[in-house]
C-alpha cells in the first residue's frame, strides 16, 4: 500500500510534466534534436512537416480536424515507472526541497500517512548569445588623426538591457552597445530645410561631465521627416518564428500583439504577406492588400508555436514572397521577428550574412525584431539586420512594439539614405587625444570611406543618429597617454579648427556616393546644452554597464542626476525612464565604481 502511495504521485508528476512539454512543444530553453526541414510556399494548412516518434506535433491553427487526425501518428504509451522503495522515497524527499505546490500536496496527504517525492525541475539553461567587442581605444591625434565609421540606427541593445534591469538583474557587458543606447532617444535636431539633402548635421563641443579637463564632441544627423500618410506604397513581408522556443508570453504572444498595432495603419496600396517558419516554412498569408484589416488580423491571431527553428529556409521563402509582391519605387522590406534561436539548416552567422548580402541586391531590405530571453541570439539578429540594409530592435513590451512599428513607422520602413559613413579628421595642432564612444561594430578602415563597395548603415525618414567623441585638447591636463620623450611636437595648423567632418551617402536607389564636408570650430561652449547633457548621461550609463573603464567614477547616481536635469520636453517619458533605470542599476551593483587612476 505504501509503495502505491509513492508510485501514484510519481506517475502523476511524470504525466503532468509530459503534458506540459506537449503543450509547449518542448522546453524553449533546451535545444532539441534537429527535425527535417521542409520549405513550402503553399498555404500553412497544406504544409507537411516531419517529426520524430513520440514528439508532439504542432499543427497550424485553422487546420481541419480530419487533416490533423491523418497527420498525427498513434503515440506510443510510455511504460509506468518502476516501484520505488519507501526508504529511497524518504531519502529523496528529505534531500530535495519541495516546491510550494509539492509542499502543499505533502501537507494535504500527511493526514492519511501518504508520501510525496519532491522532484526538482531542471534549471533552465541560459543560451543567450552576445558578440564580444573591445571598447574603442584612445588615439593620439599626432599619430592617428582620422576616425572612420558607419552610422547605426539600431536600438535593440537599450531595450533588451531595459528588460533585464526591470527584471532585477544587471546585463552582461557584451549586451551593452553604447551607440544603441544613445540613438534610442530623440535630441531635437533641426531637420534639413528641403529634401535636396537627406539629412542635416549638428555639432557641439563642451566639457565632459565626468572630467571637465576633457571635451565632448557631439555629431548629430537628422533625416528629413515624412508623414506616415506620405510613405510610398509598402510591400511588407512579416517573417515570423513560430518554433517551440517562441512559446512564452514575452515571445509569440507579444509578437502577435505588436504586429496587430500596425494593421489599422495599412492602406489599400500596401501589400502584406505573412511567412512562418519552424521545422517547416509556409505562407500563412499570401500578399494581401493592406486595407483588408480583418483578413490580416485573423492570420496573425492564428499563429501558434511548436517545432525546431529553420530560420534560413524561412528567410528564403520570405524573400521569394517579397519578390512576388515587389513594388517599384515603393518600400520593399522583410521584417524578421524571432528570438534568433536557429537550430536547423543553415545556422552559422557568417553563412546567413552571406545569404542576406546576396538577397539585398534585389532591393528588399531586412529589419529584425528580437523577443524573449533565455535563448535570445542577439548576435544573429543584429548582424543580419546590419547586412540586410535594415535596423534591429528588441521588443520588451507592447508599448515598444507600437513605438517601432507605428510611432516611428517612417524611420523603421522608409530609407532616405543608404551606406552613410562618417569620417572625422582631428587637427593635431589642437587635439591631443580622442576616443569614439561606442560604434565598435561599425568602425571602418580609413580607405573604406571612399570605397562605394563597402556596405554601411542606412537612415530612415525622420530618424536621427548621434555620435560622441571624448577629446583632450592639446596642453590640457586630462590626457590619458603620456607624451613621448623623443617625439617631435606637431606644429599647429588651422588653429581655429578642431576637426574636419566628412560624410558620404548614397540615394536609396543606389548609384555613386555623395560627399558632404565641413570644418568644425575649436570653440568650446562654456556649458553643454540640454541635448548634450542628456546624451552624455546615456553614454555614461552604458559605459558603467560595460565596466566603467572610461567614466572615472561617474557612477549610476551621478548619471541619474545628470539625466534628471536634462529631461526637456520628454514626450512619452522615455528620458525619465532612462534616469530611473540608472537608479535601478545603481541599487543592483555590488561594488562602487573606482575613479580613474591617473596622476599628474
Amino acid at each position: 500500500m505504501n509503495t502505491l502511495r509513492i508510485t501514484l504521485p510519481l506517475l502523476f508528476a511524470g504525466l503532468v510534466a509530459a503534458a506540459g512539454s506537449a503543450a509547449s512543444g518542448g522546453s524553449p530553453r533546451q535545444r532539441v534534436a534537429p527535425e527535417p526541414a521542409v520549405i513550402n510556399d503553399a498555404p500553412c494548412d497544406q504544409a507537411v512537416r516531419s517529426y520524430a516518434p513520440g514528439r508532439p506535433v504542432p499543427m497550424p491553427m485553422g487546420m481541419p480536424m480530419a487533416t490533423r487526425q491523418q497527420a498525427i501518428a498513434p503515440a506510443a504509451i510510455a511504460p509506468a515507472p518502476a516501484p520505488v522503495a519507501e526508504a529511497d522515497a524518504v531519502a529523496l524527499s528529505a534531500a530535495a526541497p519541495a516546491t510550494p505546490m509539492m509542499a502543499k500536496a505533502q501537507r494535504s496527504m500527511g493526514a492519511t500517512g501518504g508520501m510525496v517525492v519532491a522532484i526538482m525541475p531542471a534549471q533552465p539553461v541560459d543560451r543567450e548569445n552576445y558578440k564580444h567587442r573591445d571598447a574603442n581605444a584612445v588615439h593620439l591625434a599626432a599619430n592617428d588623426s582620422v576616425s572612420t565609421f558607419s552610422i547605426d540606427v539600431d536600438t535593440g541593445s537599450y531595450t533588451n538591457v531595459r528588460h533585464m534591469l526591470n527584471e532585477g538583474r544587471l546585463p552582461p557587458a557584451d549586451a551593452v552597445r553604447t551607440e544603441e543606447f544613445i540613438n534610442y532617444f530623440d535630441y531635437g535636431y533641426a531637420p534639413p530645410g528641403d529634401r535636396s539633402r537627406p539629412f542635416s548635421v549638428t555639432t557641439e563641443l563642451a566639457p565632459a561631465p565626468w572630467n571637465t579637463s576633457r571635451q565632448l564632441l557631439m555629431v548629430g544627423i537628422q533625416g528629413y521627416k515624412v508623414p506616415a500618410s506620405e510613405i510610398p506604397a509598402a510591400n511588407l513581408v512579416f517573417l515570423v518564428d513560430v518554433s517551440g522556443s517562441m512559446n512564452e508570453p514575452d515571445k509569440l504572444p507579444l509578437l502577435k500583439a505588436s504586429l496587430k498595432q500596425i494593421v489599422p495603419k495599412l492602406r489599400a496600396q500596401d501589400r502584406v504577406s505573412l511567412v512562418t517558419y519552424a521545422g517547416a516554412t509556409c505562407v500563412a498569408l499570401p500578399s494581401t492588400p493592406g486595407d483588408q484589416h480583418a483578413t490580416i488580423t485573423a492570420a496573425i491571431d492564428a499563429l501558434g508555436a511548436g517545432g525546431s527553428t529553420n530560420g534560413a529556409a524561412g528567410i528564403d521563402l520570405a524573400y521569394a514572397q517579397a519578390a512576388k509582391g515587389y513594388i517599384k519605387g515603393g518600400v520593399n522590406r522583410v521584417i524578421l521577428a524571432t528570438d534568433g534561436d536557429f537550430n536547423v539548416g543553415m545556422t552559422g552567422v557568417q553563412a546567413l550574412k552571406d545569404r542576406i548580402a546576396e538577397k539585398r541586391k534585389s532591393g528588399v531590405a531586412l529589419t529584425t525584431l528580437g523577443f524573449g530571453e533565455g535563448n535570445y541570439n542577439d548576435e544573429m539578429a543584429v548582424e543580419l539586420a546590419d547586412v540586410g540594409n535594415g535596423s534591429h530592435h528588441y521588443i520588451d513590451s507592447l508599448d515598444e512594439g507600437r513605438r517601432v512599428l507605428v510611432d516611428e513607422m517612417s524611420a523603421t520602413l522608409m530609407t532616405i539614405a543608404k551606406d552613410v559613413k562618417i569620417q572625422v579628421e582631428f587637427n593635431p595642432g589642437v587635439v591631443a587625444e580622442y576616443r569614439l564612444i561606442g560604434y565598435e561594430k561599425r568602425v571602418l578602415a580609413r580607405e573604406d570611406f571612399n570605397n562605394d563597395a563597402v556596405d554601411a548603415g542606412e537612415i530612415g525618414a525622420g530618424a536621427n543618429v548621434t555620435a560622441l567623441y571624448e577629446i583632450t585638447l592639446k596642453g590640457a591636463p586630462g590626457a590619458r597617454i603620456d607624451p613621448l620623450r623623443y617625439g617631435s611636437d606637431t606644429a599647429a595648423s588651422k588653429g581655429g579648427e578642431l576637426a574636419f567632418l566628412r560624410l558620404r551617402y548614397k540615394d536609396p536607389d543606389g548609384g555613386a556616393s555623395k560627399l558632404i564636408e565641413e570644418p568644425l570650430s575649436a570653440r568650446v561652449a562654456a556649458e553643454p546644452s540640454e541635448r548634450l547633457r542628456f546624451a552624455a548621461s546615456v553614454a555614461a550609463f552604458a559605459e558603467n554597464l560595460r565596466g566603467g573603464k572610461y567614466v572615472e567614477g561617474f557612477g549610476y547616481d551621478k548619471v541619474a542626476t545628470l539625466a534628471q536635469g536634462a529631461l526637456g520636453k520628454d514626450d512619452g517619458g522615455y528620458r525619465a525612464g532612462m534616469a530611473r533605470l540608472a537608479a535601478l542599476a545603481g541599487g543592483m551593483q555590488t561594488e562602487q565604481p573606482v575613479a580613474g587612476a591617473f596622476i599628474r
